[in-house]
């Protein structure tokens, strides 16, 4: 089995991770508890009603721990990718553990993405684009992204022209 690669991603990530994740579990958290409140209300002698609400907040305790303090430093840790002459090599995930070899020859297009998270901590993500798919590197500095993906569309030239 192959070594894993060696370049991490920046430290930074796992704030924006934080901030994200955060924001899908408040919002999931009010989709579900709303309409049990509005019940609760309308109808206060319902007791279970106050039951699925307890529960409810049990459950934003345990994801907001689980996703904002577990698994940033591990998900971190498994992030890793590397780029060489014909490859750019991407291993990543926690459970389900995934590899992907990615020869510069299928690359269609490369390009950095930046939303309001990442740019506020001065990060961007370098997508690359083949037949079978999008592949993303989150969380690189904005001046290392921008290289990265220069990089690899001059390899995915060089590897066309080889052909």
């Amino acid at each position: 089995m192959r070594e894993m690669p060696a370049n991490q991603l920046d430290p930074k990530i796992k704030n924006v991770w934080r901030i994200s994740d955060a924001i899908w579990i408040v919002l999931t958290f009010l989709c579900c508890f709303v309409p049990f409140a509005i019940a609760a209300v309308v109808e206060p002698e319902v007791g279970w009603v106050r039951l699925v609400l307890m529960a409810i907040v049990a459950l934003l305790a345990v994801a907001l721990v689980v996703f904002l303090v577990v698994l940033p430093p591990i998900r971190f840790a498994r992030w890793r990718y590397e780029v060489s002459a014909d490859y750019l090599d991407i291993a990543k995930g926690i459970v389900w553990r995934k590899r992907y070899i990615i020869p510069f020859i299928r690359v269609q297009n490369t390009d950095t993405r930046q939303g309001p998270i990442l740019r506020a901590f001065g990060l961007a993500s370098v997508t690359v684009s083949t037949a079978a798919g999008e592949h993303a590197i989150p969380g690189l500095g904005l001046a290392e992204a921008e290289l990265l993906r220069d990089k690899a569309a001059e390899l995915a030239r060089l590897a066309r022209e080889d052909v």
